[in-house]
Order: C-alpha cells, then structure tokens, then sequence
C-alpha cells in the first residue's frame, strides 16, 4: 500500500473527529449557558410569590363598637279584635222583615235605623187598645156623674146605702179599668217601637244576619256591631315578660297586611294559659276600623316599649351572615383579618347590638367584609374607600397582564 492509499483511507476518520470535536464544544457552551438561567429562574418565581401573598386583598376602613342607650323592647304576636261588639237581635215575635237598611262594613250612629219589620198587625191592634181607653172613659165619666150625685143625695136620706156604696163601686172600677186600658195602650205602642231595629251605639256593622222577607224569632241576632269602631290587640305574651308589662305602655304594631300603627296597653290578663304559658295584654289602638288597612281577625306583631338600655352598637355593614351565624372581622396589627362569630341583638337604623363574642376594643372590618375570608391581608384607610379601589386585588395583576 502505498502512502496515496493510506493518506484516502484516513481522511473520513479526521473529518469526523473534527465534527464531534466541534460538536462537544458547542454542547458545553450551551449547559454552561442554561446553568445560570436556571438558577436564577427560582429566585425570580419566589419573590413574584412573596409580592403577591403580601398583596392586599381588599382596601378597608376599621371601626370600633361604641356603647349608646337604646330602647329596650321585647316582642309578642297576636290577634287585631273589636274592643266590645254589640249584639242587635229582634224583640218581636212572629214578624216579617220588610226592609234591611244597613250592610256589613256601614258605619252607623247611635238609634239610626238598621231595618224595618211589617209591623201592619201590630198597628191594627193599637188603634183597637186605643178605641176601648175612648170606650171606658165614656162609661167612667158616666159612673163619675152617678158617684156624685149620691154624694150630694145620701145626707139627705134620699138614695139608700146600698145604692150610695154601688155607685162610688162602679166609678173607681171603671177608673180602674181606664188605667188598665192605657197600659195595655203604652205596651202595644212599645210592641209597635220594636217594628224597627236601632243601633244601640255608633260603630261599624260586622256581620249582618236579616234577610228581607224572613220571620226573626225573638232574640235571633240581626246584626253585630264593633263599638264605636275601636279595636284594639289582644297579644299573647310569655309569661316570663308579663312583669315588664305595664297599663298605659306604648306598643308598636305591625300587622299583616297593613301599615304599622300605635297603641297603648289598656289591661293585662290576670291569669296565664296553663297549655301554652302566655297570657293576655289587651292593646288599645290609635287607629280603629279601616284606618290604615286595618281589619278585625288580621295577625299581628308588636314590639313592647321597656324603657332604655345600653348595648354595644356596630354599624349593620360590619356584620356577616354566614351559615345562619353573624361575624364580624378583626383586623391585627399585621393587617390580617380574623373573622369572629358573634351574637347579634337589637337593632336601631343602620346599627346592630352585639351582645357577645366581640373582643375588647377590637379593630373591625366596617364595610366589604362579605368580600373576605379568614386570615386575609388588607389595607386600611381614613375614609371609606371607592367601588374601584375595594375590588380585590387580585384584579390588578389581570389587567396588567391584559395591558402587556
């Protein structure tokens, strides 16, 4: 073989040593590239995460609750009834109702005519009562006549004793008679009265049982009046709160269905319901029938006024409802909310009574706090902040990240 040969059998291994020598170089050049961006990839990652853990969640202002007299109620639920009713039945007996002049929900005065009987029989009798008066007074004043002509006559001897005696017997019988005649006059005219059923106060007509053409039997109820259209609560009030009742206290009402009125506690039940352990405070009202939508039967709520109380007020927009519980967030020093159950009582406006679980001068989330969860980070401000600054954070990074 000669150096030729030699020199061609060679050259393909020189040419590859020389590609894998530039290939490795290139190799090393790139690890020794992708080292440091991988190392400081991590760095970089850790501390986008630690700005952002630190981030706010929300901008809030903080309050504090403050201690202010309220108004000490209690409530209590009950039935809207007439304050007294009046029963107006039929005196006669055996009449027909010719006309009804009054229909449920009227309002009626004193002695005004509610309806008319036919009272044609009744009128007949009267006038026959009123011809025997006329009768036995013509036979008295005939008897009068003969009294005193035997008066005149017996000191002379002229009539005998017997005849005297008969004559004044005759007179005061028959004056007797008269009187019985005039009573039974007065009686049929008192009968007659009855032709016509009367209010017996003012008042609104309840119920209404006469039927034009019916026969009323005596005491069948016509109609049934609320008195002087007065009404008044009749409440049903535990008994452990019947002592915190008063004659005279002011109660707020509000039935259904109607707009809330007043009133004033008129009695309270001497005795309680063994069966439910309530007892009844009877409540006269302001209003009375048909004022302000209100209607005899309507159930009805109430709030007794008990005098004044202190309470530890917070303004209703730093209290949640969760889960059927209230909470309340407290902001820590480090600017992280803590969500707090707490137990919520009286209300006046825009403020709730918290009457436990609140801390001690405790810094709370007083508005957008439906918008946190425990252990947030937030920002706090003098003033209540703007709907765009109480969006929550996490908004930011996305418009930033649309910008881009």
């Amino acid at each position: 073989m000669t150096s030729l040969d030699r020199a061609r059998r060679w050259a393909p291994a020189a040419h590859g040593a020389e590609l894998f020598s530039a290939y490795g170089v290139a190799l090393c050049a790139a690890i020794c590239c992708a080292l440091p961006a991988a190392a400081s990839t991590p760095a970089g990652a850790d501390k986008g995460g630690a700005a952002a853990a630190a981030r706010p969640a929300l901008t809030v202002t903080v309050t504090t609750a403050q201690r202010s007299m309220l108004a000490s109620t209690f409530a209590a639920t009950g039935t809207v009834q007439a304050w007294q009713e009046a029963s107006v039945g039929a005196e006669g007996a055996g009449w027909r109702l010719a006309d009804v002049l009054a229909e449920v929900g009227d309002r009626v005065r004193k002695g005004q005519v509610l309806a008319r009987f036919d009272t044609r029989v009744a009128e007949a009798d009267l006038a026959q009562q009123r011809a025997v008066v006329l009768e036995v007074e013509a036979s008295l004043a005939e008897a009068a006549a003969n009294a005193q002509r035997a008066r005149e006559l017996q000191p002379s001897g002229m009539i005998s004793a017997q005849q005297f005696t008969q004559a004044l017997t005759v007179e005061r019988t028959l004056k007797a008679r008269l009187e019985a005649q005039r009573a039974a006059v007065n009686a049929q005219e008192l009968r007659l009265a009855q032709g016509q059923v009367l209010a017996p106060d003012d008042g609104v007509i309840s119920s209404r049982g006469a039927t034009v053409g019916g026969v009323a039997a005596p005491g069948q109820e016509l109609f049934r009046l609320i008195r002087q259209g007065r009404l008044e609560w009749r409440a049903e009030v535990p008994a452990v709160d019947l002592s915190r009742v008063r004659p005279g206290q002011r109660v707020r009402l509000s039935p259904v269905g109607a707009d809330a009125v007043t009133g004033r506690v008129r009695m309270v039940a001497p005795t309680v319901d063994p069966a439910t352990r309530n007892g009844l405070v009877y409540v006269e009202l302001a209003a009375g029938v048909g004022a302000s939508g209100l209607k005899a039967g309507q159930f009805a709520r109430g709030e007794f006024e008990a005098g004044q109380a202190e309470g530890l007020m917070l303004p209703q927009s730093a209290v949640v409802l969760r889960d059927g519980f209230s909470w309340v967030f407290t902001v820590a020093s480090d600017l992280k909310v803590r969500q707090v159950k707490v137990v919520t009582g009286r209300r006046d406006g825009e403020r709730v009574e918290v009457t436990a679980g609140l801390p001690a001068d405790a810094r709370l989330v007083a508005s957008g706090a439906g918008f946190l969860s425990d252990g947030d980070t937030v920002r706090v401000v003098d003033r209540a902040p703007s709907a765009a600054q109480a969006l929550p954070a996490a908004a930011a990074p996305a418009r930033a990240g649309a910008s881009r």
